[in-house]
């Protein structure tokens, strides 16, 4: 069973940076296809980017040449890093590995676990 810890999580001022990762017990996150989603209170998941087993990445519009996904198979660990941060990326983070016949594309991403969230609040 997929098991996902996210961290990295906080408050920060509209420019900056933060990483959030997103650990796994139990499996090799390699095998799967991985994704960062978030959602706000009344609004429906989005999709922020997402990383293929081969390496390939796909991101929402949104968040194009600000955040960046990327794994650590020695660590076992899917980072995404943000910059360039906006109040409208206030959001719950997740985490999530799709099922072995999903694609990795954002838009048919299919979940076969989520992470219990981070938030990040960006305002000054």
């Amino acid at each position: 069973q997929v098991q996902l810890v996210e961290s990295g999580g906080g408050s920060v001022q509209p420019g900056g940076s933060l990483t959030l990762s997103c650990g796994a017990s139990g499996v090799r996150l390699r095998s799967y296809c991985m994704g960062w989603f978030r959602q706000v209170p009344g609004r429906e998941r989005e999709g922020v980017a997402s990383f293929d087993s081969d390496g390939s990445t796909d991101y929402a519009d949104s968040v194009k040449g600000r955040f960046t996904i990327s794994m650590d198979y020695a660590k076992n660990t899917l980072y995404l890093t943000m910059s360039s941060l906006k109040p409208e990326d206030t959001a719950m983070y997740d985490c999530a590995a799709a099922t072995i016949y999903s694609s990795c594309a954002l838009a048919d991403f299919e979940t076969l676990q989520w992470g219990q969230g981070t938030q990040v609040t960006v305002s000054s």
